[in-house]
């Protein structure tokens, strides 16, 4: 048992390209062109980037268990690179990550990380206070070295620059539900690419 444990995690798939034959939320099974149909676990991200597509290539993590081994999938490099931080989590198994990720974007989970932000991970269904607390402890210096994409990297600024342009314009004296509102609409009409001083100063104008 040892001896098969040990060979099958030096296996690594690194993707798979097939045919979908069957998805849904939860997974996805792909035939291959030698007729071979993997089972592969997917998250909700994964699931609204591939549902309408018939053939794939899907980048994968191979999970070795005492009782079976486990393919989960995913659409992006970056959502694959933080499943696999959030292994590294004492008391984040596979299907936990995998939850968190089908519960907020890349993007959103790098901010709750960067930010100390404990009620967005612990908004997450299962995850109590201790282990988000975990999260952020344990990845805050990782996931600022990982080596995230362009588009990773514009949700992380544009979360934190709505974080932070929220934060000061509750210590204005604004409630923050009516701030919050103003500056979704702010970077709605206008985009993600403006700073912290513009998200303020255009949400004064319209509180």
């Amino acid at each position: 048992m040892y001896f098969c444990r040990l060979f099958f995690e030096k296996i690594m798939i690194n993707h798979i390209v097939g045919k979908i034959t069957e998805v849904n939320p939860a997974y996805v099974v792909i035939e291959t062109s030698g007729g071979v149909g993997y089972y592969i676990n997917i998250s909700l991200a994964t699931f609204s980037e591939i549902k309408e597509k018939t053939n794939i290539s899907i980048l994968t993590h191979f999970i070795v268990k005492e009782d079976a081994q486990v393919l989960y999938g995913f659409a992006t490099e970056e959502e694959r690179e933080l499943f696999k931080l959030l292994l590294t989590v004492n008391g984040i198994g596979p299907n936990t990550s995998r939850l968190i990720l089908s519960s907020m974007s890349v993007g959103e989970v790098l901010n709750a990380i960067t930010t100390e932000d404990v009620k967005a991970i612990q908004s997450v269904k299962g995850i109590g206070a201790k282990t988000a607390q975990r999260v952020i402890i344990e990845l805050k210096d990782k996931a600022k070295k990982a080596a995230w994409s362009d588009s990773a990297k514009i949700n992380v600024t544009y979360n934190n620059n709505k974080y932070e342009a929220l934060s000061a314009l509750v210590a204005l004296g604004f409630p923050k539900a009516g701030a919050e509102t103003v500056l979704d609409k702010i970077i709605k009409a206008e985009g993600i690419q403006l700073s912290v001083e513009e998200l303020i100063k255009k949400a004064l104008k319209l509180l």
